[in-house]
């Protein structure tokens, strides 16, 4: 019998879980955009506004910058991520329990990769993006869910804007 090394157990693990998660919510159309807590993939032919996202480590540290962004409800933003490190980093947007428990299940899986709509690894110098709207309200964050990277100091805060703000 033939075994699995431990890029195939993360692979068949991965596909397992989004089988289950698809089986569980029904089809994709009724499913795909409630089933984010921060909003929804958001259509990139529309005008958005752009946040550029660096990934670094610095002085035993790993870094996003910046690690607070604003934004209000129904707001669409494009995400250029860059990783301007030397390791792989990811980008996953959710809740902060949401990424806690993934952060769990990426250390039993580490070599996990994510290119979902909420979602990207990358490796070192680079670059995605991601194009989201914020259509729900609550309290997200962004977080590498490499293990060890979270720990590290690998998040970042999606805030509300502040409705005096005068946009620029």
């Amino acid at each position: 019998m033939k075994t699995l090394n431990r890029t195939g157990v993360a692979l068949v693990a991965t596909l397992l879980l989004s089988v289950t998660a698809l089986a569980s919510e029904g089809p994709p159309d009724q499913h795909h955009g409630a089933s984010f807590s921060a909003g929804q993939p958001g259509d990139a032919t529309r005008p958005s506004r752009i946040v550029q996202v660096t990934m670094i480590e610095s002085d035993g540290k790993m870094l996003f910058l910046p690690n607070r962004i604003d934004v209000k409800k129904d707001e669409q933003v494009k995400f250029i991520l860059r990783n301007s490190g030397e390791l792989d980093h990811e980008f996953v947007l959710g809740t902060t329990k949401e990424n806690l428990k993934h952060a769990e299940m990426m250390r039993k899986t580490p070599d996990m990769e994510h290119d979902d709509a909420n979602g990207k690894r990358l490796a070192p110098k680079q670059t995605d993006q991601i194009v989201w709207k914020f259509s729900k309200v609550g309290d997200f964050e962004y977080s590498c869910l490499i293990p060890g990277h979270r720990e590290a100091g690998m998040t970042g805060t999606i805030g509300k804007s502040n409705p005096e703000r005068k946009e620029t």
